[in-house]
């Protein structure tokens, strides 16, 4: 099995599937970047048992890369020396992704700037390619997957993404260098495609898939799909999940995804998973703002993150990007009745430790 030059023991685990939190970007009231409270934050989810984190995706603020602002590399860099350091001293190994963005040249770039930095591997934007032929996008998949191993990214298109064919998914499930896929389109229909796409390839023991399907994450993760190819019937599961969802309460996320793993080992999913489903869409529809199309998404995150006392606040790049109206009020709601999705406590026993230089 191609593990794409990576550790043989950390490709291992990924493939058995990992928490990876989609990583926010801190920021003080002048937009300004706060190293001390993104380093906690690499802690947090280290200690927290995450096998992974992605930095520079859509929850790190695409905006990193305006030249107005240029943090792309910057929070790359730091980002990355707070994870080796944290986790040398944990004894463990932690899967470093890198979101690529633009059209080749820019993601050359990127990927370029990433695998210097010491990133595992890329998550590939396709958002730059609204009005491409999917023969266009495949040939850029190609290149970038030549410069570093890549994740591939089915975007939802609310926030930016496009509709893609199972026949684009199976193409690009043949590519070298494609070591996994995170499928976030929001939609069960297209959903299907990427899973049926990866086993109609016959890649589905090769590329583990991850949900980032946040408004259906523990059904996603609770499913067995059975795929009919040429080949016969395949047997798949959604692996793991990189996640803006879990970028917050991680801790919890943790545990449930292992939960999870054993329940598809005992074939036994007790009715009681379906309602902790629902409760825990329920708290994503409040963290992400979907009452009004998403447009909190990123501050809300930050609410949470704030409100445990590792950020500073919930500010963006863009001045313009704030808690939508009551949607503090839908946090607040969410934290009450759902007393035992969050890990306040957890994070309020360590924090002064994340904090220490």
């Amino acid at each position: 099995m191609n593990d794409a030059g990576l550790d043989h023991e950390l490709m291992k685990r990924f493939r058995q599937g990992m928490v990876i939190p989609a990583m926010p970007l801190a920021l003080d009231e002048q937009r300004k970047f706060q190293e001390p409270n993104q380093r906690a934050l690499a802690r947090y989810y280290i200690d927290a048992g995450a096998g992974g984190i992605a930095v520079g995706v859509h929850t790190t603020q695409f905006a990193i890369r305006d030249p107005r602002f240029n943090l792309f590399e910057k929070v790359l860099s730091s980002v990355s020396s707070s994870i080796d350091d944290w986790s040398k001293t944990r004894d463990v190994k932690i899967f470093k992704i890198s979101g690529i963005c633009g059209k080749t040249d820019q993601a050359s770039r990127e990927a370029e700037f990433a695998r210097s930095c010491g990133y595992h591997a890329g998550l590939l934007s396709l958002s730059a390619f609204h009005d491409a032929s999917e023969g266009e996008m495949l040939e850029h998949c190609r290149r970038i997957a030549a410069l570093m191993p890549i994740i591939g990214f089915y975007l939802q298109p609310a926030i930016g993404g496009r509709v893609l064919s199972c026949s684009f998914w199976r193409q690009f499930a043949g590519i070298k260098n494609v070591i996994g896929i995170k499928i976030a389109p929001f939609n069960r229909y297209q959903t299907l495609d990427v899973i049926r796409g990866v086993c109609d390839a016959g890649k589905d023991a090769e590329i583990p898939l991850y949900t980032g399907n946040d408004d259906n994450i523990v059904i996603d993760l609770l499913t067995e799909y059975r795929i009919m190819t040429s080949d016969g019937e395949k047997h798949v599961r959604i692996k793991g999940g990189l996640l803006g969802h879990w970028a917050v309460w991680t801790r919890n996320a943790v545990q449930m995804l292992n939960q999870i793993h054993q329940l598809a080992k005992d074939d036994n999913i007790p009715g009681n998973m379906l309602t902790l489903a629902a409760h825990i869409t329920d708290c994503n529809a409040a963290f992400f703002d979907a009452a009004n199309q998403y447009a909190g998404c990123i501050p809300g995150i930050h609410d949470v993150l704030r409100r445990q006392g590792l950020f500073p606040g919930t500010w963006c790049l863009d001045a313009r990007e704030v808690l939508s109206p009551g949607q503090a009020k839908e946090i607040d709601r969410v934290y009450k009745v759902y007393p035992d999705l969050n890990d306040d406590a957890f994070v309020k026993t360590n924090l002064d430790k994340w904090f220490e230089r």
